[in-house]
């Protein structure tokens, strides 16, 4: 396989809720173009996205995956992502690496969570975005309240770009066409308006097409569309089935001759600078003679080749047996083979381009979110992090035997890396090795995994809630720590202030000691007692969090002075100010949406308010279907997943974002402080 010029390039990402019929879609797209002999099917196991045996088992996607195919001249690279809010990182994460979102939405369920989700992800990204209705041939349909809906939550700029005809057996396009038959609205109509819409982004050709009253030609219609996509002042919807082919050749046409290339989509946000600081923006030039810039979106540990890193070229030429660093490392290392992606398959190629989507494999340095590149000119250049969901659904695992214990953490490790939503948590207060994730399908599936393919049994169990500790008040702390045992002893005094800043804020550490009383050579020693403190906590064991440590005095001594004594009594000295700072315990709360049967929204608002519950609104979601919307404790959904299928006869879902921390109610933090007494004395 060939390199293929930028401009010839297109990077396309299918996102939307699960059960839309993504996998199905990019599988029909696949064989229309020639890429397969003929489509697979979700139900038999035999797609080239779903070709892990878990998405064959659970019959949906549970990660990204990539495949690509010819059509007109045109290369374009499709990344299937999965749908359900559980496995969310993996759909996020690939809106660094395409210039087009192409957001499918069922059209007998309409506007569901992930959908909704990802064009808003897609709009603050300035990814280009296109809507591909599915499934419209199917029964109980209502098209023309769908594309009324649409309007309605994304906005007017949301234009047809085609119409179903025959009853959804057929497309027609809209672009070149101004007469025809449509299931509903006037195609005259709806091409007018795309047109419209169109040569609003230039000035001349507006004024041309009023004057003559000609549309114009194709080519001419180009340049304005890419605009008004880029701008987000034209958002196409089409139509498809994804099982019959209908719209199916229109929608190729669409990707080949109108989404845009990586010349002409919206430059991803690099900045020169520090991790997480602002930086100074840079742009990333698709010129094949620049300096390499490429981005990693994708980690794969791939039981037969190891560690794969699945990236972006944004800059430059990647090319077979070149020297490439990783971030802001000093030693880079050789590209030995460079692979595109075809599902399972690793197809290997001399070279990749600005827009390409590819693969390395073997090198331990990738990361998830890395940056690779030829030259230390490029070092300290970073990508915009993508807004990922917390997660907060977790597990207490334990491996069943011992000598899997080392094992399972090593395997864990390689499952957070593959994950920016799955995260992994060491609690040596409670000795708890905690997974977390998105929901409990999200962590279910990882169980899944550690059993069938690392071979791992566990035993699980809900872990303790992630409480916080807090100061609502200021007091001061001091301790002098003195030791001797013959010969040299250890000395050291501290005193401190400790007062409480917002929430969020984290801790500020402040030193204000004059005349060397302590002497700098321990100041190190000081921090380091004061932070272990706050990381034992004082109240209950938690955390503390959101708060200044200012040390003001204290005392040294010549030859007893030493590391040990001052982060002993830096330690002590602040957990006593702390007690006198009045403090509380803070509890995570989480945002919660529950779709679920229309009947059943009294009940579950009941539960919910009687889990500590705030409702913050309802609204429809599709025919019988009401999105419920609240905040709760999160330590109140223990098990919710049971109860809600309880309630709704197995119908429901629900999906939890961190929203903030707050403090828990005075029994429960009388309750949280004896526990810890409890364990303190034995």
């Amino acid at each position: 396989m060939g390199q293929t010029a930028t401009n010839n390039l297109r990077t396309v990402a299918l996102v939307g809720h699960g059960a839309a019929g993504k996998t199905t879609l990019a599988e029909s797209l696949l064989a229309a173009a020639g890429a397969i002999a003929s489509r697979g099917a979700v139900e038999k196991g035999n797609t080239v996205c779903d070709f892990d045996p878990q998405e064959k088992e659970f019959g949906h996607s549970l990660s990204s995956a990539l495949a690509s195919f010819s059509w007109q001249g045109v290369l374009v690279h499709l990344i299937d992502t999965p749908g359900f809010p559980d496995f969310a990182g993996q759909a996020i994460g690939a809106l660094a690496a395409v210039d087009t979102a192409m957001v499918v939405i069922n059209a007998q369920n309409g506007i569901e969570l992930s959908s909704e989700r990802m064009m808003r992800l897609a709009e603050a990204r300035g990814v280009c975005r296109m809507i591909v209705i599915n499934k419209i041939d199917a029964d109980n349909v209502n098209l023309p309240a769908l594309v009324g809906e649409i309007r309605e939550r994304f906005g007017r700029e949301c234009m047809l770009l085609d119409l179903p005809t025959k009853h959804g057996s057929e497309v027609v396009e809209l672009l070149g066409h101004d007469s025809g038959e449509s299931d509903f609205e006037s195609v005259a109509a709806a091409h007018r308006a795309l047109i419209d819409q169109i040569v609003e982004e230039d000035e001349d050709l507006l004024a041309r097409y009023l004057e003559e009253g000609v549309d114009p030609s194709p080519d001419e219609l180009h340049v304005p569309f890419e605009k008004a996509l880029r701008a987000g002042h034209l958002i196409p919807i089409l139509f498809v089935s994804a099982k019959t082919g209908a719209g199916i050749p229109q929608l190729l046409d669409v990707l080949a001759r109108l989404a845009p290339n990586p010349t002409e989509g919206n430059p991803q946000p690099f900045y020169r600078g520090e991790p997480g600081s602002s930086g100074e923006a840079f742009e990333a030039v698709p010129d094949p003679q620049k300096h390499v810039l490429a981005h990693v979106f994708k980690v794969v540990s791939d039981p037969f080749i190891g560690k794969v890193g699945v990236f972006r070229v944004h800059q430059g030429t990647i090319r077979k047996d070149s020297q490439l660093f990783v971030g802001d490392g000093k030693r880079p290392f050789k590209v030995g083979h460079i692979y595109r992606l075809q599902g399972k398959e690793y197809v290997e190629v001399e070279s990749l381009a600005p827009g390409d989507l590819g693969a390395i494999a073997k090198v331990d340095e990738i990361e998830f979110d890395c940056v690779l590149h030829d030259s230390h000119d490029e070092d300290h250049i970073h990508l915009k992090p993508l807004e990922f969901p917390q997660p907060m659904q977790g597990l207490a695992v334990q491996a069943r035997r011992k000598a899997d214990e080392q094992r399972l953490f090593e395997i864990l490790r390689k499952l957070e890396v593959e994950d920016p939503c799955f995260k992994l948590e060491r609690h040596p207060t409670t000795n708890e090795t905690v997974i977390r994730g998105l929901g409990e399908m999200h962590l279910r599936a990882k169980l899944t995994r550690l059993s069938q393919q690392y071979k791992l049994e566990l035993d699980t169990k809900p872990p303790q809630i992630a409480y916080r500790e807090a100061i609502t008040g200021s007091a001061d702390g001091h301790c002098r720590h003195k030791k001797q045992s013959g010969g040299a002893g250890q000395f050291g005094e501290v005193a401190l202030r400790v007062e409480p800043l917002e929430r969020g804020a984290g801790f500020e550490f402040v030193d204000i000691v004059k005349g060397g009383v302590i002497p700098g050579v321990f100041m190190a020693a000081v921090e380091k007692g004061v932070r272990q403190a706050l990381a034992d906590g004082v109240v209950a064991g938690f955390p503390v969090e959101d708060l200044r440590v200012t040390v003001h005095d204290g005392k040294s001594h010549p030859v007893d002075g030493k590391d040990i004594a001052f982060f002993t009594a830096a330690r002590k000295a602040t957990a006593e100010a702390i007690r006198g700072a009045k403090p509380i315990i803070l509890e995570p709360i989480v945002d919660i949406e529950i779709l679920a049967p229309e009947a059943v929204t009294g009940d579950l608002t009941g539960d919910l308010s009687g889990k500590r519950g705030h409702l913050t609104g309802t609204q429809p979601r599709g025919p019988g279907v009401m999105a419920i919307t609240g905040q709760v404790p999160l330590a109140e959904l223990d098990n919710y997943q049971s109860r809600l299928k309880s309630l709704t006869g197995g119908q429901g879902s629900y999906s939890i974002n961190f929203s903030h921390y707050a403090q828990v109610p005075p029994a429960t933090q009388q309750h949280l402080a004896s526990q810890h007494k409890v364990v303190e004395e034995e």
